[in-house]
């Protein structure tokens, strides 16, 4: 009986992904002079949200699904296995998690273990665990409750800063115990051939990314943030080399719209930094909103976006005792995570994106239930007050019955940054 209300409840909630995702698409797709390298994320996010293509994306290799962007891809990468990081940003599977998690839990941990919950075998004995950071106290718990549902769960422990010696040294100690139960859990021994080979592959998509990103805050803007976040967000689980080649396109198509002038948007629409909790597919809800009420997202500090791919691996020696810890260092020295205290690193980082990318205002998503990003909210506004910098709160979920009110809101906030523009024109 309760194989038989599962396998209802999979069907339907599949159909409501699909419609949920389709949605989505079609709306990004609305607008006008899209490049057409989207073309390949557009069909690889169709192709995953009708029926299992996550599946068929893993190969027949070892999958190991993560629940965050700290877990070292290289490390996957290396003992042949497939790093396929599960959040989820669909409404669907956040109703599904619902019946079982708290009202005031964070939609990304209710949604992920409510398509967990509905897909369960999905990858079959391929699925070799799901590793876990200690990043946040319901990741910390979510550990329990996957273990619980029959899942293999890895908790891999984060330290509460990053800021002194400490730190570093119990993150490295982690990551090195990783490295070791990872050859384990893939079967395959980790060599110093095997990381230095994916040190690199994950190193040119490092540098195809910020080479995205340079041309993503160009003036005018040659691609709509809600068409990146896309770009971004199929690093979570597509083949590294495909999703490289892809983006390799993408730019080759943006430079050269860079040379011929093309552009997406009125060359006078404000340019906006988006930054908070991370817009994860199919809930572009806000991005989507910001660009239709004629604002343009040139940047964002998000860890489902530029957080990613943001700095390289730098080691001395090609040795595992060297690059292991290299490895280690790449995931902890940049994190602006608002798990770690103190985090000034955040401000620091959003300040100068700001400036470099002259923008005209910041809009903040915080997920209901997410405390840290919650927590944080003040600082952030007042460190950008103090540079005559306008942000936009938003607290939302991923349900689409907010959608009218937030429409009204960013409206409002884009027209007063174009009443702001237009009186320092007026004054000058």
């Amino acid at each position: 009986m309760e194989n038989e209300r599962l396998q209802r409840m999979r069907k339907t909630t599949r159909l409501h992904l699909a419609m949920e995702a389709e949605e989505t698409l079609q709306r990004l797709e609305e607008f006008p002079e899209r490049p057409a390298a989207m073309e390949y994320f557009y069909a690889l996010f169709r192709r995953i949200s009708n029926g299992d293509g996550l599946t068929s994306l893993a190969g027949e290799g070892k999958v190991i699904a993560t629940m965050c962007m700290q877990v070292p891809q290289e490390l996957i990468l290396a003992v042949g296995a497939h790093p396929l990081r599960l959040c989820s940003g669909a409404n669907a599977y956040d109703q599904v998690g619902a019946e079982f998690m708290p009202a005031k839990s964070c939609p990304v941990i209710r949604a992920t273990l409510g398509m967990l919950k509905v897909n369960y075998s999905l990858w079959g004995d391929n699925l070799a665990s799901i590793v876990i950071p200690t990043t946040c106290d319901q990741k910390k718990k979510a550990c329990e409750q996957l273990t619980n549902m029959g899942y293999p769960v890895y908790s891999l422990e984060m330290p509460a800063g990053k800021d002194s010696d400490l730190a570093r040294y119990y993150w490295q100690e982690s990551v090195k115990q990783f490295a070791h139960d990872l050859e384990g859990l893939a079967g395959r021994r980790l060599t110093a051939a095997g990381l230095r080979g994916a040190i690199g592959k994950v190193g040119r998509a490092a540098a195809l990314f910020r080479q995205l990103h340079r041309l993503r805050g160009n003036r005018p803007p040659l691609i709509l943030g809600s068409d990146l976040f896309l770009v971004y967000n199929a690093y979570f689980f597509d083949d590294i080399e495909r999703w490289s080649a892809a983006v390799e396109a993408l730019t080759a198509e943006l430079e050269e719209r860079r040379q011929n002038g093309v552009r997406v948007t009125n060359r006078r629409a404000p340019r906006l930094l988006f930054t908070g909790s991370p817009p994860i597919f199919p809930n572009f809800k806000v991005p989507v909103l910001v660009e239709l009420s004629g604002g343009i997202i040139v940047a964002d500090e998000s860890c489902s976006s530029t957080r990613l791919l943001s700095d390289a691996v730098a080691y001395d020696e090609a040795a595992l005792n060297d690059m292991v810890p290299a490895v280690a260092d790449r995931y902890l020295k940049p994190c602006t995570c608002p798990c770690l205290t103190p985090n000034g690193d955040r401000l620091r980082k959003l300040v100068t994106m700001a400036g470099e990318l002259e923008v005209d205002g910041v809009v903040y998503q915080a997920f209901s239930g997410c405390l840290p990003y919650e927590m944080e909210r003040q600082q952030v506004n007042e460190v950008l007050s103090e540079r005559g910098i306008p942000m936009l709160y938003v607290e939302t979920d991923y349900s689409p019955e907010d959608s009218g009110q937030l429409s009204t809101r960013v409206e409002a906030f884009i027209e007063s940054i174009k009443a702001r523009k237009r009186r320092k024109v007026r004054t000058k």
